[in-house]
């Protein structure tokens, strides 16, 4: 992620937040920011094809957030996994603009390189999150900031 954005993700934290800090939905926004750049610059695709291509590349990102923010393990699963179907219809969409043409070889490895690690990513998270809920372990859902407990007087 861009330097510039980092310092405002260190800011107004709270327990809904959380999904911030996760690898997968930094690389989720850095992948949307490389694809929407590159599409905006293809002036032969009709507004219908890049904004099918924008919405599934900014879904992935959307739908990372959206499961961790439900804070339960089945809805966080079951998100992360519509995420890496908008990943999947990302890539055919690329790779068929590739194939016919409108991208370039060195930018779709760049682009492939990025989607093989965030798709790697969110399989292994969403795997370690299968074996929790295995294991029926559930997501700590008491909303309570432990680094303020102390400061308001809450008891736990």
């Amino acid at each position: 992620m861009d330097e510039k954005f980092t310092k405002y993700l260190n800011r107004n934290k709270n327990i809904n937040r959380g999904y911030r800090n996760l690898d997968v939905w930094k690389e989720a926004i850095n992948l949307f920011s490389l694809v929407r750049k590159r599409i905006k610059e293809i002036d032969s695709l009709s507004f219908k094809v890049k904004s099918q291509i924008e919405d599934s590349i900014l879904s992935v990102s959307s739908n990372i957030a959206e499961g961790y923010c439900r804070r339960f393990l089945k809805e966080n699963i079951q998100y992360n996994s519509i995420a890496l179907g908008s990943l999947g219809e990302n890539y055919s969409q690329i790779f068929a603009l590739f194939s016919s043409v409108e991208i370039a070889e060195e930018w779709f490895i760049i682009y492939d390189d990025l989607h093989y690690s965030l798709e790697n990513k969110l399989i292994s998270l969403n795997k370690s999150l299968i074996q929790k809920l295995a294991k029926n372990e559930e997501w700590k859902n008491d909303y309570i900031i432990r680094e303020f407990v102390e400061s308001y007087g809450m008891e736990e």
